[in-house]
């Protein structure tokens, strides 16, 4: 039985997640506990929610394995939002899990209540607000899928303080590793690739190019 502060890290451990930035605050204590007890995932502490998300979008970009976040409610959670729409613009694969007020004060104008998932709905793939503690694994599980499927891009997971609690155990669902990553090319192929366009190029009469990630 467990926690769902202890079933959100397992299911990122369960996704290959060996670092998660953040910035921590009341609403995600109870996660930051669970970091902690269950331990594999080091935790990259930030002076400003935005920078969490700007470094977790580099080691996406790096490594193209899914980045993750973790900020608290209200303030926290805005302060991410210029980073997600970065990520966004340049589909980054991330996943930004973001902490709520307990879901029976959720529209009553509570302490550092705020819509995160309205408010990064023009800029993510898709955002989960999540109301039941035994829904936390396939909600992640679908996030991380989400995130790296396609084009690559955040993704928000909202999570209410009260499905946190240490307090309220449940059974995880079966357990199953599902790794989600980016296939990154091997430097080779890329070089053999890149010679390839350039002798077709030489061979124009009219050259142009235009670079990026072609996403």
């Amino acid at each position: 039985m467990l926690s769902g502060a202890e079933m959100v890290v397992r299911s990122l451990i369960d996704q290959g997640v060996k670092q998660v930035f953040g910035y921590p605050g009341g609403a995600v204590l109870d996660i930051y506990d669970a970091l902690h007890t269950v331990g594999g995932i080091e935790h990259v502490l930030v002076r400003h929610e935005q920078a969490a998300v700007h470094m977790a979008d580099g080691l996406a970009r790096a490594t193209g394995d899914v980045g993750v976040v973790l900020v608290t409610s209200g303030p926290g959670a805005t302060n991410a939002i210029t980073g997600i729409a970065t990520a966004y613009m340049d589909s980054i694969p991330l996943v930004i899990l973001s902490g709520q007020v307990a879901t029976s004060l959720i529209g009553y104008d509570a302490f550092q209540e705020c819509d995160m998932v309205g408010i990064s709905r023009p800029v993510v793939k898709h955002s989960f607000l999540v109301k039941q503690t035994e829904d936390i694994p396939q909600v992640l599980k679908k996030a991380f899928w989400l995130a790296a499927s396609g084009r690559p891009g955040p993704v928000v997971v909202d999570l209410p303080k009260d499905i946190l609690n240490p307090a309220k155990k449940c059974r995880m669902p079966g357990r199953k590793r599902s790794v989600c990553a980016l296939t990154i090319p091997q430097r080779q192929d890329i070089k053999d690739k890149l010679s390839v366009r350039c002798k077709r190029w030489r061979r124009r009469k009219n050259r142009w190019s235009m670079s990026g990630e072609g996403r």
